[in-house]
């Protein structure tokens, strides 16, 4: 009965057995008890045998190993080639003179069909790099001398390697294998004691350098103009004669005009609405000058120490000036008009005051309107309405200007109607209470101003649909299969900074890296492989610049990302 089965059931196939035939089955004692030991003692630890049919896999350090009782299902490991792994015949026959039973021949009831197949298959064994491993990374020429204290003829005996350039104005530069570098600084220097103390001298020197860097501004112009890096600050000298800072200008020159004369009309006639008035002339005409200042900086070309620019100090600038006007313009007319309450004194002929206001509400406004169509024609740029321009704070040292300029007409106006209830009734209170009114509106404006530069100036993310529209792109490409954890910040000044973590197809890569190889080289290299070593070295050599093709499918993403939303200076794509 026990071969008659055996035949019948191929390892793959599995059928049910009586519970008679499972119990007789397990009762007999093993037939090959020394093969069953041989292959303990052999080194495959925790090995479950069982007959008829079984498949046993072992693993080993290096090896994979398949044994099994039949070689007629189609599911079962590949066959090895000749002399990678002993034959079943082999196996048999010294497993049956392993057998004191019948020596030299197969066990008695062993089948054909049950002959015992060993299949191996190699693998690498896995490589222990370490904590620290830096033998493969590469570095530039100028972190080279620096870190190394290399000459550039030096470098020119070393391997050169040309690699993509993370930079969008070059697409590709010179690298060199750091441990060229530190086998080339160890035979220039001798010794590591050498290089350090090298290091540490070049140290002293540069701080030294620091601290007369005052001293070298000459030279350093001189060194820039001899190698043509004369770049203009963004064109900081026409910033002010066009947008914001015309507008800034604008007011500057009309609010500090507007203030001298409130200054004496207040002076003449002792009105404490007068004097509210000058007050925030004053704290108008500061505040804009501190935005001039914020302006002249944002316009700053990126170093290394501020590496994403100067924009927001515009908006640092238009934060402070809110609190500025709190302070100044709000504080002290609060504090004139209550002092004004308590203690009242008769105010003189209010004639001067009243031209002076009138001259000032038109200068005011003529303020106001240069500010609202700058606002209007930058809304209409970016697509939106006047209103969404203001509250979102798109601009705001234009803000700025337009808050303080719209709250100095209503001022004007608040102050001249109490001062004529003043001039009617006889009654200082009403002048009193104007000073109020308008430290009020001022208190308004600053409040508005903390708000809405406070959340800029906290990464505020654009409109859900600019942002659905930045995802359509990047989902309509075709190696792109998910877009997760996308990010979208707007840095001012209409600048947008653009993150995600995007799901790339390795297949559509693989086959963009392919349509640029030759398939017939690539398929002679793959029929010389033989041996695992000769494998390794196949794949490395396509792994990396398969690595290289996604690289460079991210950098075609970001750039055409920058192309189609000019609004969108930094894309940061990181791979899933």
């Amino acid at each position: 009965m026990f071969p008659s089965l055996a035949a019948h059931r191929p390892w793959h196939v599995f059928r049910r057995v009586s519970l008679q035939q499972r119990s007789s089955l397990s009762q007999r004692p093993p037939r090959f008890p020394q093969l069953c030991h041989g292959w303990q003692s052999g080194g495959l630890h925790s090995l479950w045998f069982s007959l008829p049919d079984c498949r046993v896999v072992s693993l080993g350090l290096g090896k994979v190993q398949y044994y099994s009782t039949s070689d007629t299902g189609k599911d079962g490991p590949p066959k090895p080639p000749s002399g990678d792994a002993p034959s079943a015949a082999k196996v048999v026959s010294g497993a049956a003179q392993a057998t004191p039973e019948s020596p030299g021949a197969t066990p008695q009831g062993l089948t054909k069909a049950e002959t015992i197949q060993v299949k191996v298959r190699a693998v690498l064994k896995k490589r222990e790099y370490g904590a620290k491993y830096t033998q493969n990374n590469f570095i530039t020429a100028v972190r080279a001398m620096n870190e190394f204290c290399l000459k550039p003829s030096d470098l020119e005996q070393l391997r050169k390697i040309r690699r993509r350039s993370p930079h969008d104005d070059t697409e590709a530069f010179t690298v060199f294998l750091r441990s060229d570098v530190e086998a080339k600084a160890l035979d220039v220097w001798g010794s590591h004691e050498a290089l350090a103390r090298e290091r540490n001298l070049r140290k002293e020197v540069e701080r030294e350098y620091q601290e007369n860097i005052f001293r070298n501004q000459r030279l350093l112009q001189e060194y820039k103009d001899f190698w043509g890096n004369t770049k203009p600050r963004s064109g900081q000298r026409t910033t002010f004669l066009q947008g914001p800072g015309k507008v800034v200008m604008v007011a500057i020159c009309i609010n500090g005009l507007n203030f001298f004369f409130k200054l004496l009309a207040w002076v003449y006639t002792g009105s404490a609405s007068m004097f509210s008035e000058a007050i925030h002339s004053l704290a108008d005409t500061c505040n804009q000058a501190l935005l001039a200042l914020g302006i002249s900086q944002s316009v700053r070309n990126p170093d290394a120490v501020h590496p994403y620019g100067f924009s927001n100090m515009r908006y640092i600038a238009s934060l402070i000036s809110g609190v500025g006007i709190f302070m100044m313009g709000a504080g002290l007319s609060w504090y004139h008009g209550i002092m004004g309450l308590l203690h009242p004194e008769p105010i003189e002929s209010l004639l001067w005051a009243y031209c002076i206001l009138a001259g000032s509400l038109v200068s005011e406004g003529a303020t106001l309107l240069v500010a609202i169509n700058e606002i209007k024609r930058s809304a209409r740029q970016q697509g939106l309405s006047f209103y969404e321009y203001v509250m979102q704070s798109r601009d705001p040292s234009t803000n700025v200007v337009l808050l303080e300029d719209a709250a100095a007409v209503l001022g004007v106006i608040l102050a001249a109607g109490c001062m004529g209830l003043t001039s009617l009734t006889g009654n200082p209170a009403y002048d009193s209470l104007g000073s109020l009114g308008v430290g009020t509106l001022l208190g308004t404006v600053s409040a508005f101003l903390i708000y809405t530069n406070t959340e800029a100036l906290l990464g505020r993310s654009i409109q859900a649909e600019r942002v659905q529209k930045l995802t359509e792109f990047l989902e309509n490409d075709p190696a792109v299969r998910a877009i997760h954890d996308v990010k979208a910040t707007d840095m001012g000044l209409s600048k947008v900074r653009f993150k995600a973590e995007v799901d790339f197809d390795g297949r559509v890569v693989t086959r963009s890296y392919l349509e640029k190889q030759d398939i017939d080289q690539i398929l002679n290299d793959i029929q010389r492989v033989k041996t695992p070593e000769e494998l390794e070295n196949f794949m490395l050599k396509h792994g990396e610049n398969i690595i290289d093709t996604l690289g460079a499918e991210v950098d075609r993403l970001e750039k055409e990302l920058k192309q189609r939303n000019p609004e969108v200076r930094h894309v940061d794509l990181e791979i899933l």
